[in-house]
């Protein structure tokens, strides 16, 4: 049985507090009448922080994807409160997926491989039976291939994530940090992110995740369904 005393957080509360309430801080209350834009930038940024480290709390979890979160929003505080050009915005947008997209390629050559967190674990899979499957059909040598090219296919959907990033972010981020259309633009690029660059990287994502699961059906004889922990 899958571990349910610590569960992550629904896709609700993750959009409120990194996407929804830090946008309409940035545009709608960061105006000299309001919070102003040295502080609003504090108090936008302030609730993904947060979340993230009560996520942490609550989860007992905080992988490398998490903390480059965390990280990415730290940077955005810091390029924006110490006023430096918005080009660095646009830099650190683009580093931070390509970072967890390099990380995603590299650790496949170690005993760590991301795959394992973000897909193929035991608390989303019955890696036991599927191991067990695998060695009973004399595939088990097969395995790490499979793997390989799903996390290629995975860390794909960072690299195109980090390219529009990029693009977004130069596009729409062109005014001085410090002033009230700076975090306007900030939070108009917070807010496009989702459509713009979460959908198609997630699109890359589930083909990942796809051909992982159809490459373990042929190799294990499994369905879909037996690949996963039984609910109650």
């Amino acid at each position: 049985m899958p571990k349910t005393d610590k569960k992550q957080t629904g896709m609700f509360s993750q959009l409120l507090f990194n996407i929804i309430i830090p946008v309409i801080v940035l545009t709608r209350f960061s105006g000299e009448d309001a919070l102003g834009p040295t502080l609003g930038i504090i108090v936008a940024l302030a609730f993904p922080v947060g979340f993230g480290l009560w996520e942490r709390n609550k989860t007992g979890k905080f992988n490398f994807i998490s903390g480059l979160g965390i990280v990415s929003v730290l940077l955005t505080g810091g390029i924006s409160l110490l006023e430096l050009d918005a080009k660095y915005i646009a830099i650190k947008e683009a580093l931070i997926p390509g970072i967890i997209g390099i990380a995603i390629v590299v650790s496949q050559y170690t005993k760590y491989p991301l795959l394992k967190t973000m897909m193929f674990n035991d608390n989303i899979m019955d890696i036991k039976k599927i191991e067990a499957a695998l060695e009973q059909a004399g595939n088990s040598e097969k395995l790490p291939k499979v793997q390989v090219i799903a996390s290629n296919i995975l860390a794909g959907s960072f690299f195109l994530s980090s390219v529009l990033n990029y693009v977004l972010a130069k596009m729409i981020v062109v005014s001085p940090a410090g002033t009230e259309a700076y975090n306007s633009e900030l939070g108009r690029m917070t807010a496009l992110s989702y459509p713009v660059i979460v959908l198609p990287t997630m699109v890359i994502f589930f083909i990942a995740l796809y051909y992982l699961l159809t490459s373990l059906k042929k190799l294990t004889g499994l369905t879909v369904e037996e690949m996963f922990h039984e609910q109650e």
